[in-house]
Order: structure tokens, then C-alpha cells, then sequence
């Protein structure tokens, strides 16, 4: 175990140094939420000043299909980082391939993506609400309805 524990350790240092030495980061650390462009999406009832806790586009097929799109766009950009690619989680933070589907599990998300996450004192998640902005953030939880997995 011992010999294991050890080819671990330096096969992770080893990428430490190429990751420094390419400039590449291997860590989520901190990170400044990049904006997305949802100009083809419509207003948000209430804004950015009232959160809803209900996705409201999949009321439209076609403005939730565009939100789909977009949302992937947006989440490539500001999550997969640490909730990996297609949101196949690779052990930073959760696989949101499993969150609960619909409108069952909306307004946890919305809760999450404006608020993030922060237990004892350590931050799990930053707040990226404000920055991204619902409808953003909407987009994003429209993606995840279209890669959500039972299994």
C-alpha cells in the first residue's frame, strides 16, 4: 500500500509541475464567473432583483430548446470546471446529472447558482447569481434537464 500511496504522490507532483510549467492550473481555486450571452432569450419575470423558483422556459418548446443551447455554452464556461464536462463530475463537486428533474428540483438549484454554497466557514461554491444573472443561470438549469441521468 505503501509503494502505491508513494507512485501517487509523485505521479500527482508530476502533473503539478508540467500543469506550472505550461501555466495550466489543475485546481478550481478562485475563479471570476464569465458572463453569457442570453440577449436571445426573453426577460425573466422580476429580473435580477426577484428570483424565481420555477424554470420559466420550458413553458416554450423553441425558447427552451435556446436555452438549452445557450445554458451548455454557459456552463462550459462557468461550471464544468469543477462539475466537470458534461457535467460527468470527476470528484470536485457534485455529478448535476443527478439533480432531481423539472420543476422538482428548480428551486434548489436557483437557491445554489444565486447564493452557492458555504458550510462552516469554507466556500463550496461561490455566489455567481449576481454576476451571471438569472436568466443565465436559467439557461444553464435548462441544460442539465437535457443531460439529467436515473442511473
Amino acid at each position: 500500500m505503501k509503494v502505491r500511496f508513494e507512485a501517487v504522490a509523485m505521479a500527482t507532483a508530476a502533473l503539478l509541475m508540467v500543469g506550472s510549467i505550461s501555466g495550466s492550473v489543475f485546481a478550481h481555486g478562485n475563479v471570476t464567473p464569465q458572463p453569457v450571452d442570453t440577449s436571445a432569450l426573453p426577460d425573466v419575470p422580476g429580473g435580477n432583483d426577484n428570483w424565481i423558483t420555477k424554470n420559466p422556459y420550458r413553458a416554450d418548446p423553441a425558447v427552451y430548446a435556446k436555452a438549452q443551447e445557450i445554458g451548455e455554452s454557459g456552463y462550459g464556461q462557468n461550471c464544468a470546471r469543477c462539475h466537470g464536462l458534461e457535467a460527468i463530475s470527476g470528484g470536485i463537486a457534485p455529478d448535476l446529472r443527478y439533480l432531481d428533474v423539472k420543476e422538482d428540483g428548480d428551486e434548489w438549484f436557483i437557491n445554489r447558482c444565486h447564493h452557492g454554497s458555504v458550510r462552516d466557514g469554507k466556500v463550496y461554491m461561490p455566489p455567481e447569481g449576481e454576476i451571471l444573472g438569472q436568466k443565465a443561470c436559467w439557461a444553464i438549469r435548462s441544460w442539465l434537464d437535457k443531460v439529467h441521468t436515473d442511473s
